[in-house]
């Protein structure tokens, strides 16, 4: 008579199957502490030309094209930086892009608060974007989740996915609607200074916030969808 060897133990004791995460599981989560949050880096390459515009705006005494070309000059420091270290071309060209819209329009409307007008229009664009997204039962988080995790929009067969979703893209619709909210009673009133300084405060630190609380949001669905999925494994075994 043999002696039990390992696998026959394990079976006499029942021991509960562990299905370990792939690697797409993980992605889920992760995406939204890293490559969506990963976006703050465009955010600060837009949010130092700004800094510089607004000082030299202040320094020259409203010298609005001296003002531009330090603003211009900025970016593509910055942007031949990010080439040196080789970072993503992307985040290099949503910079330039914006500073040469911001500076463009600048120039048509002869303002120191003409620089803001396209961020103003962009997160107005934005927030009623996600507004819209969750009142039609598509929310604009899940969208995004779904793209850069490979797994579409298989999302919309789960309700609570759905409402997780439909929470975290209000955290969206919030960020945007305080942007809009702080910053255009400034434009309006033409206070170039103080309208620099919101842009920024509100840029990078809110981005990041606004991302880590949508983690915070969605991170309980999707341990408690695993935690099943793992559960439904282990009893068909």
């Amino acid at each position: 008579m043999t002696s039990p060897g390992p696998d026959d133990e394990r079976e006499h004791h029942h021991e509960p199957l562990i299905i370990p995460e792939t690697h797409q599981e993980i992605e889920e989560e992760r995406v939204l502490l890293t490559r969506a949050l990963g976006g703050w880096r465009g955010i600060f390459d837009s949010g130092v030309p700004t800094i510089l515009f607004v000082v030299a705006y202040l320094v020259t005494g409203n010298n609005l094209t001296t003002s531009l070309w330090v603003a211009v000059g900025g970016a593509l420091a910055i942007a031949a930086w990010r080439l040196i270290r080789r970072e993503s071309l992307q985040q290099i060209a949503a910079g330039l892009v914006g500073v040469g819209i911001s500076a463009f329009v600048a120039t048509r409307t002869g303002t120191g608060e003409g620089y803001f007008i396209p961020g103003l229009l962009q997160n107005a664009a934005y927030g009623v974007a996600f507004l819209v997204s969750i009142l039609i039962g598509w929310p604009l988080v899940g969208v995004i989740v779904g793209f850069l995790t490979g797994r579409g929009v298989s999302w919309r067969a789960d309700s609570d996915l759905r409402q997780a979703y439909a929470a975290a893209s209000w955290i969206w619709v919030g960020l945007f609607g305080l942007r809009i909210a702080v910053q255009f009673p400034l434009y309006l009133a033409g206070w170039v200074g103080p309208l620099g300084v919101a842009k920024v405060v509100m840029g990078v630190p809110l981005f990041i916030a606004a991302g880590y609380f949508t983690y915070l949001v969605l991170r309980p669905t999707f341990a408690a969808r695993r935690a099943a999925d793992t559960g439904e494994g282990a009893a068909a075994e």
